[in-house]
């Protein structure tokens, strides 16, 4: 809660003190980021109420990983189920403004990450961050978010139901910021070094080459974790930075195998119990029943809509105008049907409108 005061710091002021307790009673500045007096036991009720857990770095809870970083986080505000922060996972990252390619991408990889036991991790961003948690919910599997700002201070705003639908789907939304503080543009570096820290390695799914997804790797790399990239066509300005990481020694990977092989040498802390946490930092009423983290792996269910549409598509792609056309329904009920597909990990989007069988990317 205090201002400029890190691990670096913190471990300082013990040494010279003797313990925290008395280097806090011999510290002269007992003011908080806004100027006013720490409160800790406000803080600590407040996350009581919030249904928030506060994990230090003493904690046995606390994520062995994290302890690489040279500043790492002194306590983590955590909502949901702060047991998975412990669980092999790979960090899913890219540009905020990806294309249709990226989307997909992020999507399948995801979902096969999941599938291989594996959590998915990421900053809670739009674009890539968004739909590589998507991707891990939508196979039943555990995603973190790491925000970049306090826990009731979410950024951005429309994530905030993607953010409860992690929480209650035994997954964990995290940060290192005290209530009330504001996002801002050196919190987001200093986020995506957690994002590093907390998995075995880093995926850069489509990023240019002015991107925050370069920052995150560049930790990954520090830490001796791994660095993998998704390749994409030579003149693509979206993904200039993925080739850019493959130059420079990134893992080029084309499926989710690739990323479950690749880091499997990386130690990590396992004997993880999954169970679905509360969200009540993230939104204040949660009517949905918490689902068990990791759902056993089914065909997803059709309706007969989506039934006659998947087979309609051939292994080639078409067009939704097409696809209409041929089966003779309304546009509308295409468009939704095709979407619902795409999210059970049946369909993907292609660019011109297009949709085609889904790759296997296990």
């Amino acid at each position: 809660m205090v201002p400029d005061i890190g691990a670096v710091k913190l471990e300082a002021l013990i040494k010279r003190h003797g313990s925290a307790v008395a280097a806090w009673e011999s510290f002269p500045d007992k003011l908080n980021w806004e100027g006013k007096p720490v409160d800790w036991a406000a803080e600590i009720a407040l996350a009581k109420k919030k249904k928030v857990t506060l994990i230090d770095c003493c904690d046995s809870r606390y994520p062995q990983l994290l302890n690489d970083l040279p500043s790492k986080p002194l306590v983590l505000y955590v909502a949901g189920n702060a047991d998975v922060l412990s669980m092999p996972g790979i960090a899913v990252v890219g540009t905020r403004l990806p294309t249709l390619y990226g989307t997909d991408m992020a999507e399948s990889f995801s979902a096969g990450i999941v599938r291989n036991g594996m959590s998915v991790i990421s900053g809670l961003a739009t674009g890539i961050d968004a739909y590589a948690h998507r991707g891990a919910l939508a196979a039943g599997g555990v995603t973190i978010g790491v925000l970049g700002g306090a826990i009731d201070k979410f950024f951005p705003e429309d994530n905030r139901e993607l953010g409860r639908r992690i929480v209650t789907s035994g997954g964990a939304v995290i940060c290192e910021y005290p209530f009330g503080f504001p996002p801002g543009k050196k919190t987001f570096p200093q986020r995506n070094r957690i994002v590093a820290a907390l998995a075995r390695g880093t995926l850069a799914v489509e990023c240019p080459l002015q991107s925050g997804t370069l920052i995150t790797c560049d930790f990954s790399k520090k830490l001796g974790r791994r660095v993998m990239a998704i390749p994409a066509n030579l003149d693509s300005k979206s993904s200039a930075g993925c080739w850019k990481l493959i130059r420079e020694g990134a893992t080029m990977v084309t499926s989710a195998k690739d990323v479950v092989a690749a880091t499997a040498d990386v130690p990590v802390a396992v004997n993880v119990r999954h169970s679905a946490g509360n969200a009540g930092a993230i939104v204040a009423d949660v009517s949905e029943k918490p689902r068990k983290a990791i759902a056993p792996k089914v065909k997803p269910m059709m309706t007969l809509e989506e039934s006659s549409i998947l087979k309609a598509v051939p292994s080639i792609g078409i067009t939704l105008e097409r696809l209409a056309f041929v089966t003779k329904l309304p546009a509308s009920n295409v468009a939704d049907a095709t979407m619902s597909l795409r999210l059970k990990n049946l369909l993907r989007f292609l660019p011109g409108n297009r949709v085609a069988p889904a790759k296997e990317h296990l």
